[in-house]
């Protein structure tokens, strides 16, 4: 009971663990951009509600463990955190344009 979130007319505690990698698992999340992904995915997290209790971004996937509240589903989520993050990582990385052309950055799904 001690990681309880609150609401209005609510207590709750959701948690879940996220895996994503990028496109063919190419090793593109490192040094730079990988501190700009953190970023951005703290930031995107900050404005959805959402407490970041453990996260690494590795060399080719993301590992998130939030704890998120109820009125946000999972898969909104994951669509927010993976779309804006690869929006803002393929504008500011030139290199990452070249070799992602059609503008898909992250592998389909998630686990």
């Amino acid at each position: 009971m001690r990681n309880n979130r609150k609401g209005t007319h609510s207590i709750h505690q959701l948690h879940v663990h996220l895996v994503w990698s990028t496109k063919y698992r190419y090793d593109v999340l490192r040094n730079e951009v990988q501190l700009r992904c953190r970023d951005l995915i703290r930031q995107s997290c900050d404005s959805m509600d959402i407490q970041v209790l453990k996260g690494v971004v590795s060399k080719d996937h993301v590992h998130l463990h939030i704890s998120y509240t109820p009125k946000t589903s999972i898969s909104d989520i994951v669509r927010r955190l993976k779309g804006r993050s690869a929006k803002m990582l393929l504008e500011e990385f030139a290199h990452l344009r070249k070799r992602y052309w059609g503008g898909h950055f992250w592998g389909i799904g998630y686990g």
